[in-house]
């Protein structure tokens, strides 16, 4: 078992120390998937093509419609100006003196409206370095400021956010993305808080040892002084209604779970609609934003639309097939013999529920370097169990998809997360320069989710 339990810890750190070089994910994970499975002494090929291919498949087929739609909509938010708009009035109305806060405060709002967590990262870039640069804040402070704001608590701990991670447990759990709304505003205030006030600390050592913004960075953006974008009120339009119907196709009069009879479901293998309604709603509330987006700086945006959209569906294709193939990573993991000894002792930790759920939905997305793909595996291969024994506690499903949720943000931006890797190469910082930071929020994200789940465990 010794081996085993090597073999899984051996491809896991090689994952990690080839993603933290800028290797590709999507090139690396199958390798050391079967690097994994060839110590382990199981069939290869099989393992290969039956399990890391077929589980990657399906995990395109269940969320590639978010992953495109989501895209889609934050292009065409950067191509009409909307998503520079809201970021450029936040930075202007709070100023240089609340520079960490403003660029949280910006991607904060453009996650929660259902801008893709890249697109935030590309559209608050330039704004960010504007007022660092005005405020004398090191640029080495950046990623770690877009993180707090992008991904944490917008990304999952705030209830109706249309991020992906928000949507994924209501597939196992029958909830919505409304789910322990309280739950979800306490865990995110906090996040946002401790955050901030680590970033804060951080700025006032640099200040201290007289360090300023620096100099001969890379990938340092153009003036904006030029730039003019459209007002911040119509701006918003497409997140708001994004929101809006988001909430009334889940919960509202116009809630998707009405729209077709029982028996019409059964014939397309759809035995409860609630496994399906989230994704479906977010669905029609992204397209809908999409067409309102489209209607903002109408001629500018046709003019790009055709190179806009053939960037955002390339990136959606990017970033699902990365996650994609850590899923297929870890649904290959979990098949070997040293698994189970490892999710015995996740599952021997706690023998409370959330508590053993946030902690394996935690282990999972680190060892994905994904939230979307350790949610999707620990749920896949825990969730009956966490969800029967939540029942026989007399514990709501809802507090399940919140605590898995945002457990899910926690170990996942761990050096080799797509996510991690593509805001460090749009700021044109290194892991050295600026990871310490990062690691810190998702400290602050690990611990604050496990803490929730102490309290409700108790009470």
């Amino acid at each position: 078992m010794f081996i085993e339990i090597v073999a899984i810890v051996l491809s896991l750190g090689l994952l990690m120390f080839f993603a933290y070089r800028g290797y590709p994910v999507i090139v690396f994970a199958p390798i050391f998937t079967l690097l994994a499975v060839l110590i382990s002494g199981i069939a290869l090929m099989p393992s290969y093509t039956e399990v890391y291919m077929v589980n990657a498949a399906n995990y395109v087929k269940n969320f590639f419609p978010i992953f495109l739609l989501g895209a889609v909509f934050g292009k065409v938010m950067e191509l009409n100006g909307a998503a520079s708009s809201i970021a450029q009035s936040l930075v202007k109305a709070l100023g240089s003196k609340r520079a960490m806060l403003s660029v949280v405060l910006a991607c904060g709002i453009l996650t929660y409206g259902g801008v893709s967590l890249f697109v935030v990262a590309f559209a608050v870039y330039p704004f960010a370095v504007s007022i660092f640069r005005e405020a004398n804040i090191p640029k080495r402070l950046i990623p770690g400021t877009i993180a707090l704001g992008a991904f944490t608590f917008t990304m999952d701990a705030l209830p109706g956010t249309p991020q992906i991670q928000n949507i994924i447990p209501t597939t196992y759990f029958g909830t919505d993305s409304y789910a322990a709304p309280i739950l979800g505003i306490i865990g995110g205030l906090i996040v946002f808080g401790l955050g901030l006030f680590w970033l804060e600390r951080r700025r006032k050592q640099a200040e201290a040892a007289g360090e300023g913004y620096g100099q001969g960075h890379k990938n340092e953006p153009e003036g904006l002084d030029n730039q003019k974008y459209p007002n911040l009120w119509v701006s918003i339009i497409p997140l708001v209604l994004v929101l809006l119907f988001n909430y009334l196709l889940s919960r509202g009069f116009l809630t998707v779970n009405n729209w077709y009879s029982a028996d019409l479901l059964k014939t397309f293998n759809i035995a409860n609609v609630k496994t399906v309604s989230s994704s479906w709603a977010l669905i029609v509330a992204l397209c809908i934003g999409i067409l309102s987006a489209i209607c903002i700086n109408a001629r500018v945006v046709q003019s790009k639309l055709a190179a806009g959209l053939t960037a955002a569906a390339m990136g959606a294709l990017l970033a699902i097939f990365n996650t994609a193939s850590e899923v297929g990573f870890g649904n290959v993991v979990k098949t070997l013999p040293g698994f189970k000894a490892i999710q015995g002792w996740i599952l021997g930790l706690s023998s409370h529920p959330l508590i053993s759920e946030a902690i394996s939905v935690n282990v999972l997305a680190g060892v994905t370097g994904s939230a979307s793909g350790g949610l999707s595996i620990a749920l896949e291969v825990m969730g009956k169990q966490y969800l029967a024994a939540a029942n026989n506690a007399g514990i709501s499903p809802e507090l399940l998809h919140r605590i898995a949720s945002m457990a899910s943000g926690g170990m996942d931006t761990l050096p080799h997360n797509g996510a991690v890797i593509t805001l460090l190469a749009i700021t044109g910082l290194t892991h050295r320069q600026s990871y310490k930071d990062i690691f810190a929020i998702t400290v602050i994200k690990t611990v604050t989710v496990l803490v929730l789940a102490i309290i409700l465990s108790i009470f």
